[in-house]
């Protein structure tokens, strides 16, 4: 299909002030994906609520300079909701005790699946642009994580696909 209007479109005044402001990840352990999205990646914790009463808390990372995050919560919670591309972390009250992996990654895994088979399709991958993937690549090992796709396997050189699932859903 033809997609090109797409591209040049004007956007409609109506969505002058809408932001992609965040991804949803359900996570198994909230200290560990925090370690993973902020020690690996270099993400910082925004803010972070808790919700007994709902059962979850939430913790919102990003790519932004420290100094820019404010002390006080309404601050927070201001910045969080206007920066794009936040990661919203939502770890449900319980599901840290469950044996093995919790949340099905929509790459052809059974977990979460009522007849054992893998479900195809749905979320893919979160893009993490990096200036050298070897060395990148090389960095994550070196934290200890492991690949769905190291830059050199499978049809596409160059290129590592995602640290493993796992490790991004913990």
């Amino acid at each position: 299909p033809d997609v090109s209007k797409y591209a040049k479109q004007s956007r409609p005044e109506a969505t002058k002030d809408y932001v992609m402001q965040q991804t949803m990840l359900r996570v198994k352990d909230p200290l560990k994906s925090l370690e993973f999205y902020c020690d690996v990646l270099g993400f910082n914790l925004v803010m972070h609520r808790e919700f007994p009463q709902w059962g979850f808390n939430v913790y919102f990372v990003a790519q932004i300079d420290p100094a820019r995050i404010p002390e006080d919560d309404d601050g927070r919670w201001a910045l969080c909701m206007n920066t794009p591309a936040c990661i919203e972390l939502t770890y449900n009250y319980g599901s840290d005790e469950e044996d093995g992996a919790v949340y099905n990654t929509g790459n052809s895994d059974t977990t979460g699946s009522q007849d054992g088979q893998a479900v195809k399709g749905g979320f893919g991958h979160l893009g993490i642009t990096v200036p050298d993937v070897y060395e990148a690549c090389q960095r994550f090992k070196d934290l200890g994580c492991k690949f769905a796709k190291t830059p050199n396997s499978g049809g596409m050189k160059g290129l590592s696909m995602s640290v493993l699932l796992a490790t991004v859903f913990v």
